[in-house]
């Protein structure tokens, strides 16, 4: 997957459209557009064609206008994929803020909630956020599970980390998943003919006992089972997320510098 940088266009403009009202154009003729129906076509075409198929032009034809009339509401693709990006965390926003249960419950729930979104959304995983865009969706969600961590013994510091591991796992192997599932389509190779060509100069090297653990798991039928490795490596997560959870209300949190306050001498 070709990665796009989050806020990789004119930022500050799409800023002003995710958490301010958006100018409505008031020259020329008024096609029925807005800035929600915008969005809601481009990730109608990310959805069905790709990141890579996603144009002003290809919006516009599927909203049946021109494509500059699109840039009356939207400055370009760049800004529009960070409108996009917000509004699917939308979608889910009512089922996040009505997850109930302990902070494991909630966080499970959590992390198959994000592991849905990628399926049904795979162009999400295409955009870098080591360096997100702040929306109002993405804010409230992550600010909802925050609120899953609060007051079980864990710092500021440990909070957050909690929510990003959580999130690191779904989202890195919802990208391999979905990439294995892709494959065949973007190679033009089934996944029978790809293992049985791999098969051919790997075979030898098993047959000689040169790669014997993978030659037990293999007998084992773990490279061909329906082993759910998103569910197991969830658990995981949450397990030794749990092993602190306990440390910390043993001993309390750890000791941190407290940062600098503005304005005071040292």
């Amino acid at each position: 997957m070709t990665s796009v940088q989050s806020g990789g266009g004119d930022f500050r403009r799409s800023l002003e459209l995710l958490w301010g009202t958006p100018e409505e154009p008031t020259r020329g003729p008024r096609p029925g557009l807005s800035v929600q129906r915008i969005v809601r076509a481009a990730i109608d075409v990310a959805d069905a064609e790709g990141l890579a198929a996603l144009s002003m032009r290809r919006i516009a034809s599927a909203l049946g206008v021109g494509a500059m009339s699109l840039y009356r509401y939207v400055p370009g693709k760049a800004e529009l994929i960070d409108l996009m990006v917000d509004e699917v965390y939308a979608e889910d926003l009512a089922a996040v803020r009505a997850v109930t249960g302990d902070w494991r419950e909630r966080l499970e729930e959590f992390g198959r909630q994000e592991w849905a979104l990628y399926l049904r959304h795979p162009w999400m995983l295409q955009i870098a956020q080591g360096r997100p865009m702040l929306g109002p969706n993405s804010m409230a969600s992550t600010d909802v599970t925050l609120l899953a961590v609060d007051g079980i013994g864990l710092d500021e510091h440990e909070m957050l980390a909690a929510v990003v591991m959580l999130s690191s796992f779904v989202s890195g192997l919802a990208k391999t998943t979905i990439e294995a599932m892709q494959a065949a389509d973007s190679t033009g190779v089934s996944d029978d003919e790809w293992w049985e060509i791999q098969g051919e100069y790997v075979g030898p090297a098993v047959v000689e006992g040169k790669l014997p653990m993978l030659s037990k798991v293999g007998e084992a039928g773990a490279f061909t089972s329906m082993f759910d490795n998103f569910e197991f490596g969830l658990q995981r997560v949450l397990d030794g997320l749990a092993v602190l959870i306990e440390a910390r209300r043993a001993t309390g949190p750890p000791e941190r510098p407290r940062p600098p306050v503005a304005g005071c001498d040292s």
